[in-house]
């Protein structure tokens, strides 16, 4: 458990364990969500961030060009 705290502005500032684990830097975007009465904040990846991680399935242009043809015979019918 960490502990943070509130500023005169109703500012967020979480330890910097937990800015360190999400790898959060200055100016950084963040999702605010509740669920139960608690508050989840969610790093948002840049576009840049998203590329750069490994993809999580592989798909050959043989199997788009099937799976493109099959929902367009799908769509004539």
């Amino acid at each position: 458990m960490s502990i943070g705290k509130v500023g005169s502005k109703g500012e967020l500032f979480p330890p910097k364990e937990i800015r360190e684990k999400l790898d959060l830097k200055e100016g950084q975007k963040v999702k605010y969500s509740m669920s139960y009465g608690r508050l989840i904040v969610e790093k948002i990846l840049t576009p840049e961030e998203v590329l750069s991680k490994p993809p999580k399935i592989t798909i050959s242009y043989e199997e788009i060009k099937k799976n493109r043809q099959e929902l367009s015979n799908e769509a004539e019918k």
